[in-house]
C-alpha cells in the first residue's frame, strides 16, 4: 500500500518535479490543502523547510515533505538568500533588481541552495538534507526554460544557464535534485522500517 506524503506547496509544477524524483519511493505525493499557509520566518533554508514540513504534517495528520531554496550571491554577502522569492513582484523584477545590485561587479560567483525536510504526522522532523549547485550570474538573461533566476544562473561546466538546460540535465545537477537524491535512500529505509 502506498503511503501518503503531503507536499508543502500549492504549486502543481513543484509537485510534478518531486513526483519524478520520488517515483520509486513507495510514497504517493499530494498537494497541501489550499487554505493551509505557513509563514516562512526561518533565517535559513533548513529552518524554513522544517517549519513548513512540521506545520503541514500537524495540520493534516499525515507525513509531509517541504523544501526551501534560493539564490546566494557571493558579492552580495549571500543575498537574496531566504528572501529570493520576495526580492521583487515577478521573476523579471527579481532578476532586474539582482543585476542592478551586482552592477559591474567582477565577482559573479553564486550558488543555488536547497534544503529538504520530511516530518512525521506529529510534526517531528524525520529526515533532512541539503544540496548546492555553484555557478555564476550573467550580465543578462539567456534561455526560455525554468523559472525564477534560471535565465541568469550560468553553470560553467555545462556552458549553459539553468533556463537553457533540458529538464533532465537541470534535475541531475540542481540544488533541489541533489537534496532530493540525498534524501531518497533515507526515505526508503524509513518506509521499510516503519509499520504505518
Amino acid at each position: 500500500m502506498m503511503k501518503l506524503l503531503v507536499v508543502a506547496t500549492s504549486n502543481p509544477g513543484k509537485l510534478r518535479e518531486l513526483q519524478a524524483y520520488l517515483a520509486d519511493s513507495g510514497w504517493e505525493l499530494t498537494l497541501k490543502p489550499e487554505a493551509l499557509e505557513v509563514e516562512e520566518t526561518g533565517e535559513t533554508f533548513a529552518a524554513n523547510a522544517c517549519l513548513k514540513a512540521s506545520q503541514i504534517a500537524q495540520a493534516t495528520g499525515e507525513w509531509a515533505i517541504a523544501d526551501d531554496s534560493g539564490l546566494q550571491v557571493d558579492a552580495l554577502n549571500g543575498a537574496p538568500g531566504v528572501y529570493s522569492a520576495r526580492y521583487g513582484n515577478s521573476d523579471s523584477d527579481r532578476i532586474a533588481r539582482l543585476l542592478r545590485e551586482l552592477a559591474n561587479s567582477v565577482n559573479r560567483q553564486a550558488q543555488f541552495a536547497c534544503a529538504v525536510a520530511i516530518a512525521r504526522p506529529d510534526g517531528t522532523i524525520a529526515l533532512e538534507s541539503e544540496g548546492v549547485c555553484r555557478g555564476e550570474i550573467l550580465h543578462s538573461p539567456r534561455g526560455e526554460g525554468g523559472f525564477g533566476y534560471d535565465p541568469i544562473f550560468y553553470v560553467p561546466e555545462h556552458k549553459l544557464t539553468f533556463a537553457e538546460m533540458s529538464r533532465e540535465l537541470k534535475g541531475s545537477i540542481s540544488h533541489r535534485g541533489q537534496a532530493l537524491t540525498a534524501v531518497i535512500p533515507q526515505l526508503k529505509i524509513l518506509t521499510e522500517n516503519f509499520r504505518f
